[in-house]
């Protein structure tokens, strides 16, 4: 089981997340956004980490000033969570040189059908909650996903469930979904922003129990990886990890 912590905005938040176990840290740049950090800030934060754990910048609809900042911070990843075309993505993609995380947001089961159309372009792709009418955030709404509508499926790349998830929930989560990578922020946060390590570590915990321990790490599986189920296999990211800007 590989978890992300997304939404990270400070170093205990990261130094919490970090010692708890978390596979991926996730940025986000998205001024709409609470949780939302400028380049300078996700850099210091990125350096901070520590080696082996994957770095992820969330950006939405990205313009290309945005992918030149990217391209040139200390990230192993590029998770998109706007409506970016697949064109875009694979362009995103080639221009940073890291792989590409694509988020697909999910209602009902005919939204599933844009992971055939991303699947070629994207590295990862990650499972959210469509949000409502009307919001301001593709995501980070604390909305799941209606887990019956995964159960079952294997897609030609590794995949990750959002959306929702709790300490509380997240056991179920797994075992609805067969999810092997989770996605959470404000459901390990006691306001928005502000993250909980009590709520980070019982996450970790009870993912843990759901999966595999939950503190595997090592390379994260990428679009090279061959693997359909989102495990690991064995095989990391086009650019492996640490990457320094």
């Amino acid at each position: 089981m590989r978890v992300k912590i997304c939404g990270l905005m400070d170093p205990a938040a990261v130094a919490a997340a970090a010692d708890a176990g978390a596979a991926y840290l996730g940025f986000v740049m998205f001024p709409p956004s609470p949780r939302s950090l400028g380049a300078e800030a996700v850099r210091a934060l990125a350096l901070a980490a520590p080696p082996g754990v994957v770095k992820v910048a969330l950006a939405v609809d990205p313009d290309d000033a945005l992918v030149e900042l990217l391209a040139g911070l200390p990230i192993d990843m590029v998770q998109l969570h706007g409506q970016e075309p697949p064109d875009r993505v694979a362009a995103i993609r080639a221009r940073t040189g890291l792989p590409a995380m694509k988020a697909i947001g999910v209602r009902e089961a005919a939204d599933l059908e844009a992971v055939a159309r991303y699947a070629p372009v994207a590295d990862q792709l990650l499972i959210d909650a469509k949000p409502p009418k009307g919001a301001t955030r593709p995501g980070g709404n604390a909305l799941a996903v209606d887990w019956r509508l995964l159960a079952g499926r294997r897609w030609p790349r590794p995949w990750m469930l959002a959306g929702g998830l709790t300490p509380e929930n997240v056991s179920e989560a797994v075992a609805v979904t067969g999810a092997a990578q989770l996605d959470v922020s404000s459901g390990v946060e006691s306001a928005p922003g502000v993250k909980d390590p009590d709520r980070i570590r019982a996450f970790l915990a009870a993912a843990g129990r759901a999966g595999a321990p939950a503190n595997l790490r090592g390379p994260a599986p990428g679009r090279d990886a061959g693997d359909d189920s989102g495990h690991d296999s064995g095989q990391g990211p086009r650019h492996g990890h640490g990457r320094r800007g």
